[in-house]
């Protein structure tokens, strides 16, 4: 089984030329002292916690020129790469080690004008920082004169002890699963396939399936800023990387700098909320480009919707000579939703199946799912999997997910169905059990945190960042708002949102809480 929809974050930038409402400025953010590079004094966990090792905060980094991977060519020479060793157990912290991957291009402007280290997380949960942070560079060109970029494979994930939960032969193989099941033989073949994933990851993971969560890598963050050598934590996370700023925010309040959210993950929901926020956020893009082509919403959904119907009862021929599914239809049609740029694509795909070839959208499903032409599949919703189990605690039953599919279909026509069953299927005989309900994201005493939300954001629709804004609390929580399309904002093509965010990390200068961007 294969969840479609992820909180992964689409780097490319928009199309849109955004205007900018007025909005005050508030007072600058504490910078921390501008780094040496070299470790800091600080020991500390968490506050009020005891003092971790000096064989993990005094720790030299050896970096050295990246090195190219069996994904991923090697980056440019102004990148270079170091492993960082982090307890693999944080609650024995004189224990067992592992190695986390780091990338980073130091500042351009020299010592002068350094104000330290500016780490990013680009999503997921799986993404890796290590391959997408060369790439997302240009898009921060201007934050680099003042900070070193920074970014890391999270634990369990690319070179920092990556999970691959079973093969590309197996991968392939469960394409055929129908994801949304009309009888009880598909029934146990949907629940069959999702115990056998679990088993196959806990396999590959051993002990480190238990020791991936959020709150794991929220605790590494920190280790990593004190052996960067940051006074404070100034930090860049996008869709499921602002989950993972707000639960550090939570663990660590007084170590906040400049923490930017951008396409921000709402924190009350628990893991079914996710999915009803997340068939909401996709039928609304969906409807908005409908809209674009000229087509009433209600009635191009029910169009798509009547072709994934036949295809679920009969597949799609492709030039490859694999065959279009219902649910690799659906993940083609989710991915062009990510960005605005790509509605014509969609256009140019749902058009080719609708007159019998499922090439372009079986093209479009390869690469969400980062098949190559070869058969091989990357593992980042392997690791996505892994730890999103291991952060929820929610696993609704068959029953359960039966009484709430028409309120999913209700929510999206489209997507409502595959993410309702989702619910079920994602974590279904897990063999470790979840830690919360929802995340942890209150932190009072923490520095003003910017909150980026955009309105046509399909991943993680844009009431996530009002909520985060209020959980993480007055005078902390502070709400940017883009009407705009496609995931995340920052990059996007408004100058109003990117001169504030800048303003932001660059200056300290806090917009007004509620600030819109249009």
């Amino acid at each position: 089984m294969l969840r479609f929809v992820r909180w992964a974050a689409a780097v490319a930038a928009g199309l849109l030329v955004a205007g900018c409402s007025s909005g005050s400025s508030g007072g600058g953010g504490d910078e921390g002292k501008a780094s040496s590079g070299q470790p800091s004094a600080a020991t500390s966990t968490a506050t009020g916690s005891t003092s971790l090792p000096a064989s993990l905060t005094s720790q030299k980094l050896d970096w050295e020129r990246c090195k190219a991977t069996s994904d991923s060519a090697a980056p440019g020479d102004e990148w270079r790469c170091a492993t960082l060793k982090v307890p693999l157990d944080w609650s024995k912290p004189d224990g067992e080690t592992i190695g986390l991957a780091l990338i980073r291009a130091q500042a351009s402007g020299g010592s002068g004008k350094r104000i330290g280290s500016l780490l990013f997380n680009f999503g997921g949960p799986g993404g890796s920082g290590v391959s997408t942070m060369p790439y997302y560079a240009s898009t921060v060109s201007a934050l680099r004169e003042r900070y070193d970029l920074v970014s890391w494979d999270p634990r369990g994930v690319g070179a920092s002890e990556g999970i691959r939960c079973r093969s590309d032969k197996d991968i392939q193989s469960a394409e055929s699963i129908d994801a949304t099941p009309d009888t009880a033989a598909e029934e146990t073949a949907y629940f069959q396939d999702a115990a056998a994933f679990g088993k196959g990851c806990e396999k590959a993971a051993g002990t480190l399936i238990a020791h991936v969560s959020t709150t794991d890598t929220a605790r590494d963050m920190d280790l990593m800023r004190q052996v960067l050598g940051d006074a404070k934590m100034h930090y860049f996370g996008i869709s499921y990387g602002t989950e993972l700023g707000g639960v550090y925010a939570h663990l660590f309040p007084k170590n906040v700098g400049r923490l930017i959210l951008d396409a921000v993950v709402d924190p009350t929901a628990d893991s079914v909320g996710q999915e009803k926020n997340q068939a909401a956020g996709f039928q609304r893009a969906l409807d908005d480009y409908l809209k674009s082509t000229g087509q009433d919403p209600k009635q191009g959904s029910q169009k798509i919707g009547d072709l994934l119907k036949r295809l679920d009862a009969t597949p799609l021929p492709t030039s490859s000579g694999r065959k279009l599914t219902q649910t690799l239809a659906v993940t083609g049609i989710v991915l062009p939703l990510y960005s605005q740029d790509s509605w014509p694509t969609l256009t140019s795909a749902l058009k080719a199946a609708e007159e019998g070839d499922g090439s372009e959208l079986l093209s479009l499903a390869d690469q969400y799912n980062e098949r190559d032409s070869s058969g091989h599949y990357g593992t980042t919703t392997h690791s996505q999997r892994v730890i999103s189990c291991l952060d929820d605690k929610e696993r609704p039953t068959l029953a359960e997910t039966k009484k709430l599919l028409p309120e999913f279909e209700k929510i999206s026509p489209v997507f409502g169905d595959f993410l309702g069953w989702d619910s079920a299927g994602w974590c279904h005989d897990w063999p470790v059990a979840g830690q919360w309900d929802t995340p942890e994201a209150s932190a009072p005493g923490a520095a003003p945190v910017l909150l980026v939300g955009n309105t046509g954001d399909p991943a993680t629709p844009y009431e996530g960042a009002r909520r985060m804004a209020d959980e993480l609390g007055k005078g902390v929580g502070v709400e940017l708002t883009w009407k705009g399309e496609g995931h995340g904002a920052y990059g996007s093509g408004s100058d109003c949102v990117d001169s504030t965010v800048n303003a932001y990390l660059l200056d300290g200068t806090v917009p007004k809480d509620g600030k819109v961007c249009s």
